[in-house]
C-alpha cells in the first residue's frame, strides 16, 4: 500500500510539471526599463497565476523580441508600436516575414531621448551632423525610431553620422569616457542608465529637442508618434523641460496564445498592478480606459479583449 501511495505521488506529481505553463519575457537590455518591468512581472505570474512558471530575459530590444515571437514558442514580449506594426506587416527589418503578433495590453509612453553633454556644444539635431553618436543596439526599437528622427529632422543617418551601435548602459558609458558625443535610447522614465550618466560627478547632460520632427516622421510613417515632453525633474542637471518625440509602448504574444492563458496574464497585471508599480513606476501608466484600438495598430488578443471588455474598457 506504502508503495502504491508513492507511486501515485509521484505520478501527481509529474502531471502537474507537466500541466505547467512555462512563459518566457522578452524584455531588453539591462540599462533599460523593459528589463526591471519584465522581472517584475515574471515575478507577478509565477507567484500568482497558478501553474505558470515565467522567466525573463535579456534581448536586443522591441526587434529581436518580435523574431522570438514569431518563432511561435511561448513568449511575452515588449515592444514599441512602430516596430510591431512593421513586424505584422512584414516590412522594413521584417521584409518578407510577417509576424502573427497580437497586443495584450497597451503599456506607457516611450520617451525618445537624445543625450549629450554640455562639453560637446552640441545644442540642436542639427549639430549631430558628423558627430560619433551612438543609434542604439541592433535588434532594438531605439535604432528603428532614431534613423526615423534623424531622417525627420533633416539628417541621413548612413552619411550625415559616425554611427555607433550600443545599448543604453553601453551608449551612457561610452559618453561619460567621451568616445562618443551623442546617443540616441527611447524608453520610460526615468531610465536607469541616463539617471546614472546625469548624477555622475563633473557631467552635466543636455536633453536635444526634437519635437519639431514628429510631423515628418508621421508623413512617412502612419501616424504612430507625437510630439511630448520629458519633465526637468526627470535627470539631474536638465536645464529644462525637453520637447521631443513619444511612441506607445505594448505587451505582445503571439497569436496561437491560448485565449484563456491571454486572460489570466492580463488579469494578473490589473490585479496585482501595485507589486508591479513597486518595480517600476510606468507600470502605473496601464489603465483599462487606455486600451483602446487607436492606442495600438496591432490587434488586441482575444484573451486580452475578453478581460478589458468585463472591466468596463471600450475597445473602439
Amino acid at each position: 500500500m506504502r508503495l502504491a501511495h508513492i507511486l501515485s505521488g509521484l505520478a501527481l506529481l509529474a502531471s502537474s510539471h507537466l500541466m505547467a505553463e512555462n512563459i518566457s519575457i522578452a524584455t531588453g537590455g539591462t540599462g533599460g526599463v523593459y528589463y526591471p518591468m519584465g522581472g517584475g512581472l515574471a515575478n507577478v505570474l509565477s507567484k500568482h497565476v497558478s501553474g505558470m512558471q515565467a522567466t525573463a530575459e535579456v534581448t536586443g530590444g522591441s526587434v529581436d523580441n518580435l523574431n522570438l515571437i514569431g518563432s511561435g514558442k511561448p513568449y511575452v514580449a515588449f515592444s514599441m508600436v512602430d516596430v510591431a506594426l512593421d513586424a505584422a506587416k512584414g516590412q522594413e527589418k521584417f521584409k518578407g516575414r510577417k509576424v502573427d503578433v497580437k497586443t495584450l495590453l497597451v503599456l506607457y509612453p516611450n520617451r525618445m531621448h537624445v543625450v549629450t553633454t554640455e562639453s560637446t556644444g552640441i545644442k540642436t539635431m542639427a549639430d549631430l551632423k558628423g558627430r560619433r553618436i551612438s543609434a542604439g543596439s541592433p535588434g532594438s526599437a531605439t535604432e528603428v525610431m532614431a534613423f526615423r528622427l534623424m531622417e525627420g529632422a533633416g539628417l541621413d543617418p548612413m552619411k550625415d553620422v559616425n554611427r555607433e551601435r550600443l545599448g543604453v548602459a553601453e551608449s551612457a558609458n561610452a559618453l561619460k569616457d567621451k568616445k562618443i558625443d551623442a546617443f540616441f535610447w527611447v524608453g520610460g522614465l526615468p531610465t536607469a542608465a541616463v539617471t546614472d550618466l546625469a548624477s555622475t560627478p563633473g557631467i552635466k547632460i543636455r536633453m536635444i529637442d526634437h519635437a519639431e520632427a514628429v510631423a515628418a516622421m508621421n508623413k512617412k510613417w502612419g501616424n504612430l508618434y507625437y510630439a511630448d515632453v520629458i519633465p526637468q525633474s526627470t535627470y539631474s542637471g536638465m536645464a529644462a523641460d525637453n520637447k521631443m518625440a513619444s511612441v506607445a509602448n505594448i505587451l505582445i504574444a503571439n497569436s496561437n496564445m491560448p485565449d484563456d492563458q491571454a486572460y489570466k496574464i492580463v488579469k494578473a497585471i490589473f490585479d496585482h498592478q501595485k507589486d508591479l508599480i513597486a518595480v517600476h513606476q510606468e507600470y502605473a501608466n496601464v489603465k483599462v480606459s487606455a486600451q483602446k484600438n487607436a492606442a495600438t495598430s496591432v490587434p488586441f488578443h482575444p484573451g486580452a479583449e475578453k478581460y478589458i471588455k468585463e472591466k468596463g474598457g471600450k475597445l473602439d
